[in-house]
């Protein structure tokens, strides 16, 4: 009878919906410190940006003059651009094709060179228009923007390690086999992957920002 009890017990407990404490015990180190920085980098922009639309709206002009940046909207189309592009790795991972899947990084990784010199021509479009230390609202579009480059170049360096070690082990059969069946590897990839994209969306509500109070 008793182990009959601990078995109905057993089940009980297996059937129990699982706790939002006990998935985030079971997540990898590197997702969890992974999903703990994008809260906190959240948590940052929210506040440059409020800062950001009280500080346009203490100066009264409820629109500027001056024309928009046309670099950062054509910096917003290369970034989707390579956001569609890095998503397309897991499946290439999947299909253990390790070459695609390094020309699919690199050119990922071009897309990010290509939105970082496109957000500078932007800075140097609207310097004339709004110095760096002329109005605080502009202050803050250089500052936030550049912020967020500078996250882009963090995700970008580990994007690059990435890289080449998936290049490094498509050159050798034993070394591509050990490179897909590592689960790690799969962990980086899925990492990259949702910082990639949290990245995106970050400067796609940035732009929107910008847009409505410029």
């Amino acid at each position: 009878m008793r182990n009959s009890d601990n078995t109905s017990n057993n089940r009980v407990r297996a059937g129990a919906p699982v706790s939002a404490f006990a998935r985030i015990e079971r997540l990898p180190p590197l997702l969890v410190a992974l999903y703990l920085g994008l809260v906190a980098i959240t948590v940052m922009f929210v506040i440059l940006a409020a800062l950001y639309i009280s500080a346009r709206l203490t100066n009264g002009a409820p629109t500027s003059p001056h024309p928009f940046p046309r670099y950062f909207s054509l910096s917003t189309i290369v970034l989707l651009v390579s956001s569609y592009v890095v998503a397309q790795a897991p499946r290439l991972y999947a299909r253990d094709d390790l070459a695609t899947l390094g020309r699919c990084l690199l050119a990922t990784l071009l897309l990010g060179s290509i939105f970082t010199g496109l957000q500078v021509l932007g800075w140097r479009e609207l310097l004339p228009f709004l110095p760096f230390r002329g109005e605080s609202s502009g202050t803050f579009i250089y500052f936030i923007s550049a912020l967020h480059v500078a996250h882009l170049l963090g995700g970008m360096l580990y994007l690059l390690a990435l890289a080449l070690r998936v290049l490094h082990a498509d050159r050798d059969a034993v070394r591509n086999l050990v490179f897909i069946r590592n689960p790690y590897h799969r962990r980086q990839l899925r990492a990259l992957c949702t910082y990639w994209h949290f990245i995106d969306v970050l400067w796609v509500a940035l732009f929107g920002i910008f847009l409505v109070f410029y």
